[in-house]
């Protein structure tokens, strides 16, 4: 997962309840050396008629830079999933597939998967999406600055059988991870991309681009991307989908509090922000609405960690960081931080949508809970004592123990979810200091191993748990660690245990919960990572121009609400299609 990153501003809405902000999953504008096109003049109401447009905000942090789905972590809102589409999209509610852009696919032999392609489908330019296109999206894997580069670690080849029709070969078989990739991975158009340098096509801004999806590029500005709807998008007649607003517009974030007053003036249809005081917006009459009517509000999309490092003392100790375990009021975070509009993680961290995979044994008997006497009994059993009467205790060898926990400074509800962490250690005896660097300077600490403690919840929620225990023991450790396993932790039997959950069937359910199972007691007795609270998919929507939204109320759709990056494949796109205009 790509630099999955926040960047948050704080603010005071009159009459609502001032709280800490973030923005979940979302990503800041960290866009390449690709120029921009030029701006396009600013939208109106003659462009975009309200009844017929959806506003959206909350996901980019900056002006639209790019349109290449390849760099899904900054690319222009909507790049893919409205423009570029996947093979399949999942269900994480019901752990399903839905074919999308394939028919079907399906494993051949057991280092083969076939894939065959819906007939029928074009791009936007009136060219047929073929087998071709397929091939030529995972190929460009093998160039090494593509972020599924490491696919061709076990994929060994990619072979047109036909124009609809792809066999995949592997060199190993890792059902997991190919399972993430059929609904993750956007297919690009092969008689465009290919005349694309291999040095170039990460950098490239694809300023005029073509897709398969039900949108097209309309226009954009510095505040703001559009698209507009395709008549002749393939899902109408293969589906009997159609998307239903014809222009889409998503505002740049410039601050919460313009997020929230255009809400509330519904100027916006749909937010993605975090918004303080959403149970005052959702039981007063203002017509916003969430997921949930009451607490939590949100659907979960990630877990927040405490990360330790574990390369240096006393955080190398499993036994020192159990204790850490135990100190922190999770509860109070939770309560008073969040206004409870996020829930607290289960003992191993597993989103809600995974419980089935919890073995409930496991964490009934090595789960822990704020409780510090039982954090102050395990470190006085592991040797850390006050050896010089200042209330705080001291390493094994009697030096001081003065540790530093960070996130970046401006992220409102992470600086004090910190700060009570912090005060819950010394609490216990620990001597933990909060600061807040700069996103970029708390990068390179985090990527070079030079921190004590830091949150993070840079993995998502996606088809398969294993995806979660890769960011948690994946080995080998490298001298920058950028994506995973921030806190250097190192257990070869755990990391060999996440390689056969890899190579165990989607299908074979209680053969990846024994191996789960196994992991979650490795994961519990060292704690290389601590759960803290699960991150909500932040979604506030006004019924003003659009109804039918999705919630947890009967006879209502049950896709996530969002136009977040990389959950437009996991069910988002389909809200679209079940909108309903406000007036019908």
């Amino acid at each position: 997962m790509r630099n999955r990153t926040r960047f948050l501003i704080p603010f005071v809405a009159v009459g609502l309840v001032t709280a800490a902000c973030s923005s979940g999953g979302t990503t800041p504008s960290t866009q390449g050396s690709a120029p921009a096109p030029s701006a396009a003049a600013p939208a109106d109401s003659k462009s975009f008629p309200r009844n017929e447009t959806l506003y959206s905000s909350g996901t980019m942090w900056g002006p639209p830079a790019n349109w290449n789905p390849l760099r899904e972590w900054d690319s222009a809102t909507g790049t893919k999933g409205l423009l570029y589409e996947t093979l399949f999209l999942y269900d994480a509610a019901t752990d399903k597939f839905q074919p999308w852009l394939a028919e079907s696919g399906e494993w051949t032999g057991d280092k083969e998967y076939t894939l065959k392609l819906r007939s029928g489908i074009t791009w936007s330019d009136g060219k047929p999406l073929t087998a071709d296109d397929v091939k030529f999206t995972f190929e460009l894997g093998k160039i090494e600055t593509v972020p599924y580069h490491n696919i061709w670690t076990f994929l060994d080849s990619a072979e047109v059988v036909d124009p609809q029709t792809v066999k995949f070969t592997f060199k190993e078989a890792r059902y997991q991870q190919w399972a993430n990739h059929v609904y993750q991975r956007a297919i690009v158009p092969k008689h465009l991309w290919e005349s694309v340098k291999p040095e170039e096509v990460v950098d490239y801004a694809n300023e005029n681009p073509v897709g398969t999806g039900p949108y097209k590029y309309h226009s954009h500005d510095q505040d703001r991307q559009a698209w507009v709807k395709r008549d002749d998008w393939w899902g109408i007649k293969a589906l009997g989908k159609d998307v239903k607003p014809k222009y889409i517009v998503d505002i740049v974030n410039s601050s919460n509090e313009v997020a929230m007053g255009l809400l509330l003036q519904k100027g916006l249809d749909l937010s993605n922000n975090f918004l303080p005081g959403v149970a005052n917006l959702v039981r007063g009459n203002f017509g916003v609405s969430t997921y949930y009517a009451d607490a939590p509000y949100m659907l979960s999309a990630n877990t927040a960690w405490l990360v330790l490092n574990t390369k240096k003392k006393p955080m190398d100790d499993p036994a020192f960081r159990k204790a850490m375990a135990y100190s922190v009021d999770t509860k109070r975070i939770v309560e008073n931080v969040y206004g409870n509009l996020v829930k607290p993680a289960d003992p191993t961290g597993m989103l809600p949508q995974w419980d089935k995979y919890v073995d409930k044994t496991v964490t009934g008997s090595m789960g822990f809970a704020y409780d510090p006497e039982k954090s102050k009994q395990l470190l006085a059993d592991a040797g850390y004592k006050d050896t010089d009467g200042d209330g705080l205790i001291n390493n094994k060898d009697g030096s001081k123990i003065d540790l530093k926990i960070i996130v970046p400074t401006g992220w409102t509800d992470w600086m004090e979810s910190i700060r009570v962490i912090s005060t819950s250690a010394k609490e216990v005896g620990i001597s933990l200091t909060p600061e807040f660097p700069d996103y970029n300077a708390l990068v390179e600490a985090r990527s070079t191993g030079k921190f004590d403690m830091l949150i993070n919840n840079e993995r998502q929620l996606s088809n398969t748990p294993e995806r979660y225990y890769d960011y948690i023991f994946n080995l080998p450790v490298q001298k920058l660690q950028n994506t995973v396993n921030f806190g250097r932790y190192e257990n070869k039997e755990a990391w060999d245990l996440v390689g056969k959950l890899d190579a165990t069937k989607t299908d074979d359910v209680e053969g990846m919960k024994a191996i789960t199972s196994q992991l979650q007691k490795i994961q519990l007795e060292d704690m290389p990572v601590i759960p803290l609270w699960y991150n909500g998919l932040w979604s506030q929507v006004s019924n003003s121009v659009w109804k039918n939204w999705p919630s947890d109320a009967a006879n209502t759709p049950k896709n996530p609400p969002t136009m977040w990056r990389n959950w437009l494949e996991l069910g988002g796109v389909l809200v679209l299609t079940e909108l309903q205009p406000a007036g019908a």
